[in-house]
């Protein structure tokens, strides 16, 4: 884990309030090359001091990425109900803007994605705005439809994507399988990359398997996140969806 202590700082999101950021800085021992930076929300039922979100930072930061964490306005109110989509986006590109004059590495190597709902807005935003400086998107746990409800798609904006994704998706996601997903992906002609989580729902978590293997699973995931980050920063050819 990064031997540093997280920083914080305060974010205004103009006419709608001011929320807190989290810095989880990259260890020390890889600081000799230039770091990328993700920035990762969170979802909807949880904020950024939730242990998923605090255990990716950290694990993150370990090796070698440079992480933001935030809470929407919501969460930052200690409201339950998510805000509307325009208010949620609107606190991600404030995020965005102030990690910019605050962090270093939030340049050209600024990736942004989230858990469940913080992914699907990270889309949202970068859909929106082709001009954003976004090498990326991490997506953990793409909510695709509500449980139950295949037919209520949210997918329409992502054929408007026009960076690199790399979706985790547990094989028994609720929210959406990698099943359902790659066909979608693959229509819409965006470039993505697939990561499947043998037997994980939509956080990851697999049914009646020990902490040694749960713990696993997510180091399995966050390896997979690093080494896709370094592979964008370097690469030269695009990739198509395929699964992994």
């Amino acid at each position: 884990m990064p031997s540093k202590s997280p920083s914080e700082f305060r974010v205004d999101v103009p006419s709608h309030g001011t929320t807190t950021a989290v810095v989880y800085s990259a260890d020390a021992a890889v600081k000799d090359q230039p770091r990328p930076l993700l920035m990762l929300a969170h979802g909807a039922g949880a904020g950024q001091r939730s242990p998923f979100i605090v255990n990716f930072a950290r694990a993150l930061a370990a090796l070698g990425v440079d992480v933001v964490t935030f809470n929407f306005l919501y969460t930052q109110q200690r409201r339950r109900m998510p805000d509307r989509a325009p208010i949620l986006e609107a606190c991600y590109r404030a995020v965005i803007a102030a990690a910019a004059e605050r962090v270093d590495s939030a340049g050209e190597r600024l990736f942004i994605g989230g858990k469940s709902m913080g992914g699907r807005i990270a889309t949202q935003v970068a859909a929106a705005d082709r001009g954003l400086p976004v090498a990326g998107i991490v997506l953990l746990g793409y909510p695709l439809h509500p449980p139950g409800r295949p037919h209520q798609r949210r997918d329409a904006h992502l054929p408007s994507v026009t960076r690199p994704m790399l979706f985790a998706q547990g094989s028994r996601d609720a929210f959406g399988t990698p099943a359902e997903l790659e066909p979608i992906l693959a229509a819409a002609g965006v470039e993505a990359t697939i990561h499947v989580v043998k037997g994980g729902d939509h956080s990851f978590k697999l049914a009646g398997g020990s902490d040694a293997l749960q713990a696993a699973v997510f180091d399995d995931v966050q390896r997979t996140i690093a080494e896709w980050i370094s592979m964008i920063t370097s690469r030269s050819v695009p990739a198509r969806p395929r699964s992994a």
